[in-house]
């Protein structure tokens, strides 16, 4: 169940201010799925956690996310909303399947079942086996110099071309990113990727949501804005923080306007 209550919101806020991108993305699925140890979050398919963070985004700040984006060919800003809900149904789309490249999943919809998952391309005298991308794959690719190869060495179960194994550094190019295509299309909601016509020039600006950083910048400001809220009260009642932390946000709000008041 999602973890809503203020308290401990302020402490994965307050954990992850020394920490890496990934760190922080790894503090916000834990608050999506408290219940879940980081070795098994950590474990999921990178589509499934963000289903779990558009989910806590709704949870936490509702449906409507306001995203504003530069066009690229006139620079022209362009504000609009998306739904943090049908993002999360869409981020949790079930892997597609096609007979070039079929997708082998375990039986059930339990969580972490999919972390097992592989793909097999069959295409041109190759017959290439690699498992979906994991969190932990991907964070760990990002440590590397070329993210790319560390990603493809780390997932590829095995590669052969007419009869004989060939390493994950002597795949082609062109097999290379037929693998990143499968891979998409066995875990489509790993990459949120928005298409944008400007309203000025018409052009289309093509840009990646990264859930877990626009769910940080939300939380960063609310953590914020909570612990000025808590200092206003503190010194206006003398309550300590989780006597106020305690209260709705309504109350909360009511008692900062009373003190306005004054």
């Amino acid at each position: 169940m999602t973890n809503t209550r203020a308290a401990d919101l302020l402490t994965t806020w307050e954990a992850g201010l020394a920490q890496a991108p990934s760190g922080r993305a790894l503090l916000l699925h834990r608050a999506a799925r408290p219940d879940t140890g980081g070795e098994t979050l950590s474990a999921l398919p990178v589509g499934e956690r963000e289903a779990d963070l558009f989910t806590l985004r709704r949870a936490l700040f509702g449906e409507r996310m306001q995203v504003r984006l530069a066009c690229h060919a006139c620079g022209e800003d362009m504000e609009f909303d998306l739904d943090a809900g049908e993002l999360a149904r869409s981020a949790n789309t079930p892997a597609r399947t096609s007979a070039r490249t079929p997708v082998s999943t375990p039986a059930g919809n339990r969580a972490g079942d999919r972390a097992q998952s592989s793909v097999r391309v069959a295409e041109d005298g190759w017959e290439i086996e690699f498992r979906v991308p994991s969190v932990a794959d991907l964070t760990a690719a990002a440590q590397h110099p070329d993210p790319r190869r560390a990603l493809l060495e780390r997932c590829l179960v095995s590669a052969v071309r007419d009869g004989a194994e060939v390493p994950a550094g002597s795949l082609p190019e062109a097999v290379q990113r037929r693998l990143a295509v499968a891979a998409q299309e066995a875990d489509p909601g790993a990459d949120v990727t928005l298409n944008v016509n400007c309203p000025e020039c018409s052009a289309a600006t093509r840009a990646e949501l990264d859930i877990a950083s626009y769910l940080w910048t939300e939380l960063d400001a609310w953590a914020r804005d909570t612990l000025l809220d808590v200092h206003l009260l503190a010194t206006a009642y003398g309550w300590s923080e989780p006597e106020i932390l305690a209260l709705s946000p309504l109350r909360r709000r009511y008692y900062l306007e009373l003190c306005a008041d004054v």
